[in-house]
């Protein structure tokens, strides 16, 4: 233990005299997370506070200015009873060991990931967030934010550089340097087009928000300054590792701007469109993060994250199409999308959504643009056909007609049975490998007998596996013949 830490120790002890007139008689260290900051449970006879020491004397002077004037807002923020500024120590509010990802955790274990207590507290806190950002910025001395005034293009470029060297070129990510930092700049003037109005608290994510009494209240703020109110819902709803459902985070979005709109008209699609940048580049923050702290200081439990990062970086890929031109970004976010020593790292466990499909070969073979760019197509046309029959040309593979006549054909049945074992071994590998997405299409002449018999059958078996998420759609259904 270093001289320093040990006099940091005793100056918090002294300091917990001098404020409650009790001595010190438990003294605990809290386990420290991404930050070099110390903290230690400190008890009394009649108090309980947490005990807070840190070399950076900046950090400590945005903290403590912050939750001063926070709390003066009625914002639930830890309270501050003392301070030695030279010192580098603090005495703050003990608010216990519960955050909002200890919830989520403790959720997860019991078998409801997202149960209602946990998407209650989410929309407590994404109903918070808009006051914290506009009333609680409002005679906010900028000046004091740590370690820049604003999140403005050059604190932008920061994050992405960040993300260059400590994640892309760690993890073997390739790409043309020039070209990045070009892509870099436009992107960046994209994002400044949101405005920077309004307090950004820097690190709004589930970590960071402990829950008291059923209640939220917002800790580490220091890093805050002025910027759009977008990168905060980005923080919170694209926390790696809460992993929250896609649907839910589309009714949290709702939720926020319809509480913002209490302060200022917001156009919810505008809104939304602008998002999902600010999505991205907090991403390529937490991922420089992971490469810092994971890769180069060797701790190993935030590359744990990193798995998580790649599925939301993967689904936006699917979902965003930016108004700019950012290829080699683009070309950035495949390679780490597609690199399946990325998804292995830790014990996530991610879910697989394997989208199944019938189509006719007349149309041509579905083109995957969701997902990985791979997986089956299977052709059926060397199967008995039913369609030939007059009596089934009305039906199609959902009819028990249609069913019992295929099942019937040993060479269906062969067929279905070396189907299963080559889809089963892909999904299997897909899982351990944490990859996400698998696209399995069925073909037949007209896309309305043997291709919807099976893209039911393969569905079917692939949902009763817990680990998979399985989309069944049949891609000429709207041509069928009506009965």
């Amino acid at each position: 233990m270093s001289n320093q830490l040990t006099k940091a120790k005793n100056d918090l002890k002294e300091l917990f005299l001098e404020t409650f007139l009790e001595p010190v008689t438990k003294f605990q260290a809290l386990p420290a997370h991404g930050s070099n900051r110390k903290y230690f449970r400190m008890t009394s006879l009649h108090h309980k506070i947490i005990g807070a020491y840190n070399s950076d004397l900046a950090e400590n002077h945005a903290f403590i200015a912050f939750s001063h004037h926070f709390k003066q807002k009625k914002l639930s923020v830890p309270h501050v009873y003392a301070e030695s500024a030279e010192k580098g120590i603090y005495l703050q509010e003990d608010l216990g060991d519960q955050t909002l990802f200890d919830v989520l955790v403790r959720s997860k274990k019991a078998g409801e990931p997202f149960s209602t207590e946990v998407r209650d507290l989410y929309r407590k806190i994404i109903s918070l967030l808009p006051k914290f950002q506009i009333e609680g910025g409002q005679d906010l001395d900028y000046s004091l934010s740590y370690p820049h005034h604003s999140f403005d293009k050059r604190s932008m470029l920061w994050d992405m550089n960040y993300f260059k060297y400590y994640f892309l070129k760690l993890a073997y990510i390739p790409f043309n340097e020039q070209k990045l930092e070009d892509d870099f700049s436009v992107f960046a003037n994209f994002l400044l087009e949101a405005g920077q109005e309004h307090f950004l608290y820097r690190d709004f994510q589930s970590r960071n928000i402990m829950i008291v009494e059923g209640q939220p209240v917002f800790i580490d703020f220091q890093g805050g300054r002025k910027g759009a109110v977008h990168y905060d819902v980005a923080s919170l709803l694209f926390d790696a590792k809460a992993d929250i459902p896609h649907e839910f985070r589309l009714e949290l979005i709702d939720l926020y701007v319809k509480s913002l709109s209490v302060y200022e008209k917001t156009d919810i699609e505008k809104f939304k469109n602008t998002l999902f940048g600010f999505v991205l580049v907090r991403i390529m923050q937490a991922m420089g993060a992971y490469g810092y702290r994971g890769f180069y200081e060797k701790k190993r439990h935030f590359l744990q994250s990193i798995p998580y990062a790649v599925h939301n970086l993967e689904f936006l890929l699917k979902i965003v199409d930016l108004p700019i031109e950012v290829p080699e970004l683009l070309k950035v976010f495949k390679a780490i999308i597609m690199s399946s020593k990325l998804r292995e790292y830790g014990n996530a466990e991610l879910p697989l959504h394997v989208r199944v499909s019938s189509f006719s070969f007349k149309k041509g073979v579905p083109v995957d643009e969701k997902g990985h760019g791979g997986g089956f197509v299977f052709d059926c046309r060397f199967l008995p056909n039913p369609g030939r029959d007059i009596a089934y040309k009305h039906l199609n593979g959902n009819d028990d007609e249609v069913i019992t006549f295929l099942e019937n054909e040993s060479t269906v049945r062969e067929f279905l049975d070396q189907t299963i074992k080559m889809v089963t071994s892909a999904t299997e590998s897909y899982k351990r490998q944490n990859f996400t997405d698998l696209m399995i299409s069925f073909g037949c002449t007209g896309g309305q007998h043997r291709s919807v018999y099976f893209a039911n059958q393969i569905a079917h078996y692939l949902s009763e596996d817990s680990g998979i998420e399985v989309s069944l759609e049949h891609l000429e259904r709207e041509n069928w013949p009506k009965k």
